[in-house]
């Protein structure tokens, strides 16, 4: 189980129940499966820099959620999960993504980031972002960023200007998403992609680069994907974390691996470990999220 950081925002009153009881996997999406189902996997957001093509085509899913399994080195091996769970009510939005390294009964670290604020034509616009870090022998540390209309205030009290298209730390993996989406020409090897990112102490525009396409394996069969690594930054700052990613085009361009670094010596790196779930969009309202697994392949 994950913990919620006791400052940040609780679940929409109206959003669906995210409850393991409510979840019901199946091989594939159907052929005839409408453009809405079909398009809900994606977590994503636009360039700040040009339109989306095909904007009017797409329709936020009700609830998503995206699991992973974690390897990795911190002062040794180490293993662990990871979850993104996303939910929309209306216009609004929020994106939690749980991090456990080791054992879900004796973590060495849990980490839950929560991204909230509303959906535009553009893609994701936040308004909060909050950090709940939990860590063997040290005290537990939250940290929140507040997106004003004009300003952003880090965790440290300092305002900085608002710049447009701004994302935080877990927003960004969505914006990612829906943005290949709705502009799949811009998944290509040799292209950049970029955007103003909020982080709880530094804010500065990020870029990643398409550098290859490369196979991912994962337990349902090897996905084609697209590596995006993040352009360095220089001089690099102590403990800066940097993430790759490995965006796959047949699996509605989610992310179905991130590799995490501070350095050499201390990564993690996560695999998708199931096939995406995403609630129905049913036109009338449920007790609780359906979830149905996503996938345009046909299982092995």
């Amino acid at each position: 189980a994950t913990v919620a950081a006791a400052s940040a925002p609780e679940p929409f009153a109206s959003a669906p129940e995210l409850a393991a009881s409510a979840i019901e996997p199946v091989p594939a999406l159907a052929a005839s499966a409408p453009a809405s189902a079909a398009s809900a996997a994606a977590l994503a957001a636009a360039s700040p820099t040009s339109a989306p093509t095909n904007v009017a085509t797409f329709e936020w899913p009700g609830a998503t959620r995206v699991s992973y399994v974690l390897t990795g080195n911190y002062r040794g091996e180490v293993s662990g999960s990871a979850q993104v769970e996303w939910i929309r009510v209306d216009e609004r939005y929020q994106v939690n993504l749980d991090l456990v390294i080791g054992p879900d009964f004796a973590p060495i670290i849990r980490r839950r980031m929560t991204s909230e604020g509303k959906l535009t034509p553009g893609g994701l616009v936040p308004e909060r972002y909050d950090e709940d870090t939990q860590m063997v022998m040290r005290d537990r540390r939250r940290m929140t960023v507040v997106f004003e209309p004009d300003a952003v205030v880090l965790a440290n009290g300092e305002r900085r200007e608002r710049l447009a298209g701004v994302q935080d730390t877990a927003s960004q993996f969505v914006q990612l998403t829906y943005m290949f989406s709705t502009q799949p020409g811009l998944l290509r090897v040799g292209n950049t992609v970029a955007f103003p990112l909020a982080l709880p102490r530094t804010m500065d525009a990020y870029a990643y680069e398409v550098v290859d396409d490369q196979q991912v394996i994962t337990p349902f069969g090897a996905l084609a994907a697209f590596h995006l690594k993040p352009r360095p930054k220089k001089p690099k700052r102590p403990n800066q974390l940097s993430a790759e990613l490995w965006i796959a085009p047949e699996l509605r361009y989610l992310p179905v691996r991130i590799r995490i670094e501070q350095d050499e010596a201390n990564y993690v790196d996560l695999i998708i470990s199931r096939k995406p779930e995403i609630a129905s969009n049913d036109p009338e309202p449920a007790p609780r999220a359906t979830f149905v697994a996503s996938s345009s392949r046909t299982p092995p």
